[in-house]
């Protein structure tokens, strides 16, 4: 074989080859729009469920401060223990309240001593006056002299209740059972009079706490049908038992304070976790209706939620979107997609369209 021919032999199995690797991309990995399943995104008339943001609280939580300056000696506690009432968290340096409650102790105890004297001194006057050796204006005097005293030995007493009072503001110590959820001091740090030394909470009365505008409860919050996601505890769609609404408007925000207890398994969610309130039958700020799209369209990736809509020229384009409540086989859209958009309801092969 000739030069020639092997390079046109070489040159014509290099194209085969090719070909084949072309028709065996389009088949593998490329798909015609043409061939997607698409769903026109319409108008529902099916009562709206509007979800609002809250927060998992105890009803019962103390952020215990210090009273006193002074130096923390031991903290007898740690985030995450349960406490008894009555029980020792934190000590604090002592000393100079110690000092002064012994020193107003030793004071009572001198002023019952000028007592005790003062009130033998009345009974030896009162028996002279009796005889008549003493004159009355005497008499008066020693009965001034004992009143005194003894006022005197009241004072003493409640200046050193109020040095014991002082002395136990040094030691704080549980208002009830329950959890420490937090210590925010430590062995040495400088107690100041006010300064958070740990958080404790009763778990025994929980509650989700979420602020809903106000239009939305004079609206419908009173007689709709209210339910919770808490996704601590997975659970989703708890019904709930009562629904406390709160006689006050914040003036910023407009917003009103709902408070919803929680019972059963949806009580054993932690404080300061998240839940969702949804408020069904309430209408949208705009008056729209909802838009829902099927559930298998919904592209999920790390925190991208979108859908494939297909383009003027039918090419399928991501778009991201932010979803509502789940109803059956479908999921309502909040934002971004509008009425007669066309969803891909096959996001797999649109990602492999062309």
């Amino acid at each position: 074989m000739s030069f020639m021919d092997r390079d046109g032999a070489a040159i014509r199995l290099l194209r085969s080859l090719g070909l084949a690797a072309v028709v065996l991309g389009m088949s593998a990995g490329q798909v015609s729009a043409a061939d997607l399943a698409v769903y026109t995104v319409t108008t529902t008339a099916q009562d709206r469920a509007l979800a609002y943001d809250g927060v998992v609280e105890a009803v019962r939580q103390a952020t215990l401060s210090a009273q006193v300056a002074g130096t923390v000696l031991a903290v007898d506690v740690k985030a995450g223990d349960r406490v008894k009432a009555g029980q020792t968290l934190v000590r604090i340096d002592a000393r100079s309240a110690d000092q002064a409650a012994t020193a107003s102790e030793a004071q009572v105890q001198a002023a019952r001593a000028q007592l005790d004297v003062a009130g033998r001194e009345l009974k030896r006057q009162q028996q002279l006056f009796e005889k008549n050796y003493i004159s009355h204006a005497a008499m008066e005097q020693a009965e001034a002299t004992f009143k005194a005293t003894k006022a005197q030995v009241d004072a003493q007493l409640a200046q050193s209740a109020m040095a014991q009072t002082h002395r136990a503001y040094f030691v704080v110590k549980a208002p009830f059972d329950g959890w420490v959820s937090g210590v925010p001091v430590m062995q040495g740090d400088m107690a100041m009079p006010g300064k958070p030394l740990l958080v404790v909470y009763d778990p025994s009365a929980m509650r989700v706490t979420a602020a809903v505008p106000q239009s939305a409860v004079a609206a419908s919050l009173k007689a709709a049908l209210v339910r919770l996601d808490l996704p601590s505890v997975a659970l989703n769609a708890v019904p709930v038992p009562a629904v406390q609404v709160l006689p006050a408007v914040d003036a910023d925000s407009h917003t009103v304070q709902v408070r919803v207890p929680l019972a059963g398994e949806a009580a054993k969610a932690l404080p300061g976790s998240f839940a969702r309130l949804w408020v069904s039958g309430a209408s949208t700020p705009d008056g729209k209706s909802g838009l829902m799209v099927p559930v298998g369209a919904v592209v999920r990736r790390a925190e991208l939620t979108a859908v494939y809509v297909l383009g003027p020229r039918g090419r399928p384009l991501l778009r991201q979107v932010r979803l509502g409540q789940v109803q059956g086989s479908q999921v309502e859209v909040l934002s971004g997609l509008s009425a007669g958009d066309r969803v891909v309801t096959t996001p797999e092969l649109a990602a492999r369209a062309r």
